[in-house]
Parts: structure tokens; sequence; C-alpha cells
């Protein structure tokens, strides 16, 4: 719990990362939801199926994103990843 909390906390104060082009709104759909999934966690200490299910998708369409950022972009999105893949384990816990 304490890796996710850590994580969560870097990732909110991170800037967004600027040069998006034609992927900004998909990523920031991916953002928000994910987002979404950690506060809810973090508020309840659980997870359920729905967002479970929701945050798995989210993080299978966050991956297959990745290779087509630029460095800077690359770092914010991965790092969110992170945060996903630790938020799904703590769940399941």
């Amino acid at each position: 719990m304490n890796e996710l909390s850590d994580l969560w906390n870097i990732h909110q104060n991170a800037a967004w990362p600027e040069s998006l082009g034609n992927l900004e709104g998909e990523l920031m759909m991916l953002d928000t939801v994910i987002a979404g999934c950690v506060m809810y966690f973090l508020e309840e200490d659980q997870l359920d199926a729905q967002r479970v299910g929701i945050l798995q998708d989210s993080l299978t369409d966050l991956e297959q994103l990745l290779p087509e950022l630029s460095d800077s972009a690359f770092e914010y999105f991965e790092r969110l990843r992170k945060v996903g893949s630790t938020l799904l384990e703590n769940a399941s816990e």
C-alpha cells in the first residue's frame, strides 16, 4: 500500500506532458480512468469487479500506446502504468 501511495503522490504532482499530438485525448481519458480507480481504492480500500475490469482494460490500452510516446511523455505514462499495475496488485491481496 505504501508503494501505491508513494507512486500516486509523485504522479499527482507531475506536470502533464506536452506534444502528445493526436494521442492526447485517449491518454487524458486513460489518465482520468486510472486516477479514478486509485482514488476509489484509497477511499474504500477495495476495488469492485467492474473497476478491476476497467483498470485492466485501461492498462492494456496504455501499454499499446507507450511505444508511440516521446521520452518526456513516456516517463509520465510509464509511471501511470506502474500506478495502475501496483493498484491491481494491492486490490487482489
